[in-house]
């Protein structure tokens, strides 16, 4: 398995991955993520664009699972992580989050957040596995408190929901 950046003519098979990952939600009674949208090509272009895109790739380096990572608070915010899951429980996202890490610390950065649902096996409790930590909702910095508004918006807060950080 490889990591690399993404290169723009696969940023649909982005979506597919995400459309794909999605659908263990509709298992466990969250039909409503597994029907959202991924994000448009412009935006993972915008994600390109600034070098904070990587796939995770096969054999034939077709890409498996993604990361796309914003600048917030000082931080790296993994923004999506996604692995399709014919590829999944083979440490894939681990890889992509390690590689985050590796980007993160070269470039001097802190640390990396992200936001996750706390009741769902493979977000909260799989990145505390990964190294991160539950923030304190009551003490978020400017920029995951806007991330944070704009889920509520967006009606992800109708399940337990939280930043975590992983210090580098």
């Amino acid at each position: 398995m490889r990591i690399r950046s993404v290169r723009l003519d696969e940023l649909p098979a982005l979506q597919d991955i995400e459309r794909a990952a999605g659908q263990c939600f509709r298992d466990i009674g969250m039909p409503e993520i597994a029907e959202d949208e991924p994000l448009p090509l412009g935006e993972l272009a915008r994600y390109h664009h600034a070098g904070l895109a990587w796939v995770a790739t096969d054999d034939a380096d077709a890409p498996i699972a993604y990361l796309i990572a914003d600048r917030v608070d000082g931080n790296l915010h993994v923004e999506q992580v996604s692995v399709h899951p014919d590829s999944a429980r083979r440490g894939v996202g681990r890889l992509l989050l390690d590689h985050l890490a590796a980007h993160a610390g070269n470039a001097g950065v802190p640390a990396l957040t992200l936001t996750t649902f706390t009741q769902v096996p493979w977000n909260a409790p799989y990145y505390r596995r990964c190294g991160f930590e539950l923030m304190d909702d009551n003490r978020l910095p400017p920029g995951l408190r806007r991330i944070r508004e704009r889920e509520a918006a967006h009606g992800l807060d109708r399940w337990p929901r939280a930043c975590m950080r992983r210090e580098l």
